[in-house]
């Protein structure tokens, strides 16, 4: 199901943090469904030295940051393989700027996962630079842990959940969520939105001059030709659509999924949603982990 042939590991960044544990535990059991190994990755940020030689940092520091990138790495391999065990964990300890290591490390990568809160060179990724780069700039769908619940644990259940733009560049999104949720054996819920409820509220005369019910129609009309390929290539999976005239970021998040899966890029409601608004918001309120897709 997986294009799998050449074991394109599963690949997460780790820091030391109950979020990359998490997402650890999450990746571990992704790779063991796809059949991949499983890569675990660190990378210490050494201060280059750049100032007089006196007040340089002694040769401690750095042995200090790499020990601890070690423990880090040796707490996460053991929280992979008590998640799934019998599966192939390598690991690796780097040194350089997380954002560049881990790009390089998506080229390789059949998925990347992060944790939603870090230490370190992850702290505030949400919001910050690793995030945004993998999203613009990764190779390989990333996926960013984020949950609400007390002990920070993803939810097992649910349906997988899917942005539909109606693009091509959708296409990548809803493989992606396919293949997770026939490997999941859960249902698919296609959420397509064709008008945000802000603007038709700033436009008092567009209620009465729009036939709503006809667009809802011919909305739900193009969601259905569009999933017809995949339900075509996935005949076990019950999908569930969705078409709404709202914004894209609610629909997607009032659906209670276990997994919410985007594109990278997309046109309409969803332009941009990888790295942009709506996008930042999943990542931000989403109770579940979020994948961004890539062609």
């Amino acid at each position: 199901m997986y294009a799998n042939e050449t074991e394109h590991p599963v690949v997460v960044g780790v820091d030391g943090s109950a979020s990359a544990l998490h997402a650890v535990r999450w990746a571990a059991r992704e790779a063991e469904r796809r059949g991949v190994p499983l890569r675990l990755v660190h990378v210490c940020h050494l201060m280059p030295v750049r100032h007089p030689r006196q007040v340089s940092p002694p040769p401690e520091y750095r042995d200090a940051v790499l020990e601890q990138g070690r423990h880090w790495l040796n707490e996460a391999s053991e929280a992979a393989r008590h998640a799934a065990p019998g599966l192939a964990v390598a690991t690796d300890l780097q040194a350089g700027i997380a954002t560049d290591v881990l790009i390089a490390e998506s080229r390789t990568a059949q998925l990347m996962v992060l944790g939603s809160r870090g230490l370190g060179g992850f702290t505030s990724m949400l919001v910050g630079s690793v995030a945004v780069a993998l999203s613009a700039h990764g190779h390989c769908p990333v996926v960013v842990m984020h949950s609400s619940s007390r002990d920070g644990a993803p939810p097992a259940n649910g349906p997988v959940v899917v942005g539909v733009d109606g693009s091509e560049l959708s296409d990548a999104a809803l493989t992606f969520a396919f293949e997770e949720a026939a490997a999941r054996g859960v249902p698919l819920v296609a959420v397509h939105t064709w008008l945000d409820v802000n603007m038709a509220g700033a436009w008092t005369a567009l209620a009465y001059a729009v036939d709503w019910d006809w667009l809802q129609a011919e909305e739900e009309k193009l969601l259905a030709e569009r999933l017809s390929v995949w339900r075509d290539k996935f005949p076990h999976v019950e999908v569930r659509p969705v078409v709404r005239r709202d914004r894209p970021d609610r629909a997607l998040l009032s659906q209670g999924a276990q997994l919410i899966v985007v594109g990278s890029r997309g046109h309409g409601a969803f332009v941009g949603m990888g790295i942009g608004s709506v996008g930042q918001t999943l990542l931000h309120h989403a109770e579940c982990p979020v994948a961004v897709a890539r062609t």
